[in-house]
């Protein structure tokens, strides 16, 4: 008997192809989210490339994640507004160039996660595995593994294939909360492979010696067991939880203890450790920055420039909430905010919903609130990972949007029946 071979239609063939290709470049441009030495980053290229090429072969913007497309739009309207207010110019149309690509990449990741629902475990493994890989080269400039390693380094402190070690900490996060949820859900015999990623995210985070990714990383991972905790109702999977959370600490203090027994890591710990560092409390510091730069936003309604506060008081904000008011003037500030509001209402009356795309909610979310939080003592407007996580939940808010409306007609009573 012979057998019979089916196959597949040419149309189904191409779909498949395409799927294949669309989910391999967009692998590539988070691949490269981790690699910021220079600016303009290759991501940046290669992200700016992307967009244009898939806009032109039918880019589709949800209804339901509009208001992301608006709000940044009129975010860095307000900051052209701003820059009529400055005597130089200088290289702000450059700045707010970056500002305008960056808010086009978030709206770029919610469009195409919200009609291909897979690439969120794409994207997400992309991640991971860039994140695996500039925390290596982190770790390896800290402790001068090879000739010339230092340059992954700055003030003695990991900074990867990053600028600084502020930015290099907070973009560790995300993977390493995605890592924590996969050891808190998935299968024993996985946790030792899951294990070792961590340890290497981790350890990133600890050596960058950056306070904020320190209380990023621990903040979301409490908001994520909290979530998981509330998101079950049976007792077997809480107190697996419950167990696998003390395993997961125990593995984390017990790893922490040894690196703190290398030469010069406890004296960088104890100085990095203190919740205030001279250049927050000295007479111009950081705070009274703020208390300044919040009396200078009322006498400027319009904003003083992108990057002019920096100039006269020889730091820059550090506040995005100052930020927004100093580069972007008010209209930039309520923009900001309320996208940020709308973000955390939204996203947070999707959360625990049983859907196939959650679990990538769940950790851009808790990961989003942390940076969120972190952007009141540092600024976060350029962060390329902040605008990755607002697409990632604005996908999943555009994906719930579209399933309630599958959903809707299914809802309606059948008509009467005709004799």
């Amino acid at each position: 008997m012979s057998a019979v071979t089916r196959e597949l239609p040419p149309a189904a063939v191409n779909a498949k192809l395409i799927a294949l290709i669309a989910s391999g470049a967009v692998f590539l441009g988070v691949s490269l989210s981790g690699f910021v030495i220079a600016e303009p980053a290759p991501y940046d290229l290669y992200m700016a490339g992307l967009i244009v090429v898939w806009a032109l072969f039918g880019l589709r913007i949800s209804r339901a994640a509009a208001p992301l497309l608006v709000l940044l739009v009129v975010m860095n309207i307000g900051g052209m507004i701003s820059m009529t207010q400055m005597s130089d110019i200088a290289g702000t149309p450059l700045y707010l160039s970056v500002s305008l690509f960056l808010a086009f990449t978030a709206v770029f990741f919610a469009s195409v996660t919200s009609v291909q629902p897979s690439l969120y475990r794409v994207i997400f493994l992309a991640y991971v595995m860039s994140a695996v890989l500039t925390s290596l080269l982190g770790i390896a400039g800290y402790f001068h593994a090879f000739p010339e390693a230092e340059i992954f380094t700055k003030y003695d402190r990991a900074t990867g294939a990053f600028q600084d070690p502020n930015v290099f900490g907070p973009f560790l996060v995300l993977p390493g909360i995605y890592m924590l949820y996969l050891l808190l859900t998935g299968p024993i015999s996985r946790m030792p492979l899951l294990a070792v990623p961590l340890l290497i995210i981790t350890a990133g985070i600890f050596f960058s010696f950056s306070r904020g990714a320190w209380g990023m990383f621990g903040v979301s991972a409490i908001l994520l067991t909290g979530a998981l905790f509330l998101q079950s109702a049976s007792g077997k999977f809480r107190l697996r939880v419950v167990v696998m959370t003390i395993a997961a600490i125990s593995l984390l203090v017990i790893a922490m203890l040894v690196i703190l027994q290398l030469p010069g890591v406890s004296e960088m710990f104890s100085s990095r450790a203190q919740l205030e560092q001279s250049y927050d409390t000295a007479r111009l510091g950081r705070f009274a920055r703020y208390t300044i730069g919040f009396q200078m936003a009322l006498e400027h309604p319009l904003g003083i420039g992108p990057l002019v506060f920096g100039t006269i008081f020889g730091e820059d904000t550090h506040d995005i909430w100052l930020k927004m008011l100093m580069d972007y003037g008010w209209l930039g500030f309520v923009s900001f905010l309320t996208l940020t509001c709308w973000t955390m209402s939204a996203g947070f009356r999707i959360l625990l919903r049983d859907r196939p795309w959650q679990p990538y909610l769940l950790c851009a979310y808790v990961a989003f609130i942390g940076n969120i939080a972190l952007g009141t003592f540092i600024d976060i407007d350029h962060w390329r990972h902040v605008y990755l996580l607002l697409g990632l939940i604005w996908g999943a808010i555009a994906l719930e949007y579209r399933h309630q409306r599958q959903l809707r007609p299914l809802a309606l009573p059948a008509p009467a029946a005709k004799a």
